[in-house]
């Protein structure tokens, strides 16, 4: 333990490399999450069309995905023999972020809608009563919600970055390549190295922290603007 303390105080070369492209590939893949999951969010929080209710059932099993199915069907998707094969992703940082964005986005979407549905419930007879046009209500219940909506974020961070089968899959948990924390510890423990292990077991301990207890900051920000 003592070791592995030692090698992350000494900011070890290694660890540092495993831990940016771990960052670096988990908040690419939120970013494009969000690109995806809010709009889709708010399509289906303040409009009605036929199948909703099956997107909204898709989208919340979705949730629930094994991360191994994902890394799956992304792999066939990007092998030479799939479709998208011709692009050269597979084994790559970009196949991990695909990955991580099919597991992410759901996440983003179902947290984001229930929040503004709940604000559009809240106050859709003051907006109504103040002749806010269909645009500026969106805009104002966004910006109500950024806090729930910044939640919801972090629940999708915290997933992307903890994952290991499906980038073990997809990136192959090549030495300079794809390493990230996760397929790391999984190596070293399986070789008998728990040093490094350990100092990326930590490290992941103290990001999991961090997102709960921004999640929680966050959360009561929210809960004390709604009550004054």
């Amino acid at each position: 333990m003592l070791a592995s303390f030692s090698m992350l105080l000494t900011l070890d070369d290694r660890l540092i490399e495993v831990i940016l492209l771990s960052l670096r590939v988990s908040l690419t893949a939120l970013v494009f999450a969000s690109l995806i999951g809010l709009p889709v969010a708010a399509c289906l929080a303040f409009t009605r069309f036929p199948g909703r209710k099956i997107i909204l059932v898709t989208f919340n099993a979705m949730m629930g995905l094994p991360p191994v199915v994902v890394g799956l069907v992304v792999y066939l998707l990007l092998s030479r023999s799939g479709p998208f094969g011709v692009f050269n992703l597979l084994f790559t940082p970009t196949a991990m972020i695909i990955a991580q964005v099919v597991l992410v986005t759901p996440i983003i979407v179902s947290l984001s809608r229930e929040s503004l549905e709940s604000m559009r419930d809240e106050y859709h007879d003051t907006l109504r009563s103040m002749g806010a046009t269909p645009t500026q209500a969106i805009s104002v219940l966004v910006w109500d919600a950024r806090f729930t909506l910044a939640t919801a974020h972090l629940a999708g961070f915290g997933r992307a970055i903890a994952e290991v089968g499906a980038v073990m899959i997809v990136g192959g948990n090549i030495d300079h390549m794809t390493r990230v924390m996760t397929t790391t510890i999984a190596l070293e423990a399986s070789k008998g190295d728990l040093v490094v292990a350990l100092g990326l077991g930590v490290v992941l301990v103290l990001l999991s922290l961090t997102v709960n207890v921004l999640v929680h900051g966050l959360r009561s920000l929210g809960e004390a603007r709604v009550a004054s």
